[in-house]
């Protein structure tokens, strides 16, 4: 891809102790002596994979990884029925990414992600803005319950067979309520056999992803925009393609509203996986804030 560093191995990694017997994998590749910055994957519960340092000039940055709770190269994994997933949570995740800073004896971090990802960086730079010196997102969601009901009804207008298939995956008598919480029960139900077909092969990311929604991510309605004023002294790169079917560009533009000294680029040929176009994007916002 245009502009994209060489591949690049990690010169340190290890899994810290988050209590409640989770691990959280971490790694850390670039200079050891450059500007910090922490990848912050989406899903929730997709873990983070190897392409994404390829973003960051490894001359200039000191980039770091983590795995979320439950998935990636954390432990336990969420893709076991007997994970328990009560202590995972958008604050448990908050506090975790707080206890990596201080574990890696980072003063300071950009932070990057996108999606999800989106999410807890704004839930964690709004409780710790003094932690953060600049933002880059792509795909801006603050997973609103309103957002949650776009992507799981609202979306199907565009979509009506796919919509169908996934209202069919739940009982009968479930199809009609809360389709999330109805999928957050099978990915826990006792049979293996009824997981299966509920997550077609991505337990762990299926199982997250329906606890997080299910309870609005533990976020009061609209937290993250009314308390986007906490970042002010964080310059900020919001990035979002205008064909986003799953997070619409009236979120990103509310954000980039209520957050003064956010920029908000808008990309007329990508949707929410993105396009090469974008990739520039968020390549020259990371060039550009290396050199701050």
């Amino acid at each position: 891809m245009t502009g994209m560093y060489p591949p690049i191995e990690p010169y340190d990694e290890g899994m810290l102790d988050v209590g409640h017997g989770s691990l959280i994998h971490w790694e850390v590749c670039g200079n050891p002596a450059g500007k910090p910055a922490l990848v912050v994957h989406g899903g929730p519960g997709s873990g983070c994979g190897p392409g994404v340092r390829r973003y960051f000039d490894p001359d200039r940055y000191r980039t770091v990884l983590f795995d979320q709770r439950g998935c990636g190269r954390s432990t336990p994994h969420a893709s076991d029925p007997v994970t328990d997933l009560t202590n995972n949570t958008t604050h448990h995740l908050v506090r975790d990414m707080e206890q990596l800073r201080d574990h890696l004896a980072i003063d300071r971090w950009l932070l990057f992600g996108g999606s999800w990802g989106s999410t807890l960086i704004l839930a964690y730079a709004e409780r710790h803005p003094d932690r953060v010196s600049e933002i880059v997102i792509s795909g801006v969601t603050t997973t609103r319950r309103s957002e949650i009901d776009w992507l799981y009804g609202g979306v199907a207008r565009f979509f009506p067979e796919a919509w169908e298939r996934f209202r069919a995956g739940v009982p009968e008598k479930d199809r009609d309520g809360d389709l999330i919480a109805a999928y957050a029960r099978l990915v826990s139900h006792p049979d293996p056999d009824v997981r299966a077909k509920a997550t077609a092969a991505r337990l762990a990311l299926v199982r997250i992803a329906s606890h997080y929604f299910s309870h609005g991510a533990w976020l009061e309605e609209g937290e993250l925009l009314r308390e986007a004023g906490r970042l002010s002294a964080i310059p900020g790169v919001l990035i979002h393609g205008r064909h986003d079917l799953s997070s619409p560009h009236g979120t990103a533009w509310e954000l980039a509203r209520a957050w003064p000294g956010a920029e908000l680029v808008v990309v007329d040929d990508a949707g929410h996986k993105g396009s090469e176009s974008m990739r520039e994007l968020e390549l020259a916002a990371l060039n550009r804030f290396a050199r701050s």
